[in-house]
């Protein structure tokens, strides 16, 4: 009996410790700017290559969230190292390529109310 509820003790913590760090900060448009202000974060667009194109925030990079390379770009890329913010138009693709970050360890920010809304602010 005591072995069963150390085992499940220890799965529990496991579980709790998993989601814990699996998550990302998610930012209006005040905290988003302050973010981005600091030199070290890197700073995503994660729409597509005609919206960046149309539009998009000083010093981003593109990476399309629903291109089947987005991985592979982001390994390229991004380091590890430093803060990822990121933002798409409305803020849902961002929580997307927020989530494939965390799980791939990276620190990120990501922008909830979208490009949109962040700009029709400034």
């Amino acid at each position: 009996m005591k072995f069963l509820f150390n085992f499940i003790s220890i799965v529990m913590i496991c579980f709790a410790s998993c989601n814990a760090q699996n998550s990302y900060t998610s930012l209006n448009n005040a905290d988003f700017a302050k973010t981005i202000s600091n030199k070290n974060v890197q700073l995503v667009d994660v729409r597509t290559a005609d919206e960046y194109s149309a539009g998009h925030l000083a010093n981003a990079i593109n990476i399309d969230v629903k291109e089947t390379d987005f991985t592979q770009k982001v390994d390229s890329l991004l380091n590890k190292e430093q803060p990822v913010a990121v933002y798409c138009r409305s803020g849902r693709r961002s929580k997307q390529a927020a989530e494939i970050l965390v799980n791939k360890g990276f620190t990120v920010f990501e922008m909830n109310t979208g490009y949109i809304n962040y700009n029709a602010n400034e």
